[in-house]
């Protein structure tokens, strides 16, 4: 801490979450859907709203640990063709935290071999199934993390960014529905110490500041680092904003769709009833207009044609 700086706790540099839009967004797409495109729509709005959820669990005890810090809050890196959807990003006087949020049913084993598995109770069956490690998956994110930083150092930065980057950015996996038993007994070493419940947050991040040597961020530097971040955060690049704009595509194919169908099922019902052509007795069949004045207009013309030239105008 500088000799001038005074304790700010917890100062949220971005609290909202694109999940909110995207909630609020297709549940206006929900309306305009139907059939399986309206389950898979509600499907991922109940899947927002879960997430949405256990976030909100972690900022309650953000907001309440009394460390001075700086907090992103669901935010969308890139760098070259990766990209990382981070759900919140920590700025301690000591290091950087990057969290990844799981509000999970059931509850979650973690085998000897790091793998992840889920046990839950659907419709009075149990399920157990293996899920996609999140500590893979914030891997991933870190790696786009070094990647745009070192991006912009010198080859002296480059160095010590390579040398210190482990001990400056630390991977959580916070498991954030209170009611979901970890069972991590035989879990490696090294996954155990970075998966926690959302109560254990703030006594691990004290821990993990107290264990470092490291000179203190002052004020201006977690602050100017978040604001770094900030400033890279690509919103309309989110996971949030991909999903909705192919669903939005999807709702355009429909509506376009829909004048055909309704074309096609009038044909369909002006053809399926017999029409008997009035002047030779011989059945009307539907044609198109292929030239002059009504080309590509439909109408009905004797069967008997060019015997018997009567037509019937649509």
């Amino acid at each position: 801490m500088g000799l001038f700086d005074k304790k700010i706790g917890p100062v949220f540099l971005k609290e909202d979450s694109d999940a909110e839009k995207f909630i609020a967004e297709m549940s206006e797409l929900s309306e305009k859907a139907s059939g399986d495109l309206k389950t898979e729509i509600d499907k991922q709005i109940k899947i927002a709203k879960v997430g949405l959820e256990g976030e909100k669990n972690i900022i309650f005890e953000l907001k309440n640990s009394g460390i001075d810090m700086y907090i992103l809050h669901d935010i969308y890196l890139e760098y070259g063709d990766k990209g990382a959807q981070i759900d919140f990003l920590i700025f301690t006087r000591k290091r950087q935290y990057v969290v990844e949020c799981k509000n999970l049913i059931g509850n979650i084993t973690i085998n000897n071999d790091g793998s992840f598995i889920r046990e839950y109770e659907l419709s009075g069956k149990k399920i157990k199934e293996g899920i996609y490690s999140p500590i893979t998956q914030n891997e991933r994110h870190r790696l786009v993390i070094k990647e745009l930083r070192i991006n912009e150092k010198n080859i002296l930065g480059k160095f010590l960014l390579n040398k210190n980057f482990d001990n400056a950015y630390v991977p959580i996996v916070v498991l954030a529905n209170p009611k979901t038993v970890l069972q991590n007994r035989y879990a490696p070493k090294e996954v155990k110490e970075k998966v926690i419940r959302a109560d254990q947050l703030i006594e691990y991040i004290k821990k993990m500041d107290q264990n470092c040597n490291d000179v203190d961020y002052s004020n201006k530097d977690m602050e100017e680092i978040a604001r770094y971040f900030l400033s890279k955060n690509e919103m309309e690049r989110s996971d949030y904003s991909l999903k909705y704009k192919e669903m939005l595509e999807k709702i355009k194919e429909e509506e376009t769709e829909k004048p055909q169908n309704k074309e096609n099922e009038e044909e369909k019902c002006e053809t399926s009833v017999e029409r008997i052509c009035p002047r030779c007795g011989n059945k009307l069949v539907l044609r198109t207009a292929k030239k002059g004045e009504k080309t590509g207009q439909k109408f009905y013309g004797c069967s008997s044609f060019p015997h018997c030239k009567y037509i019937e105008n649509i």
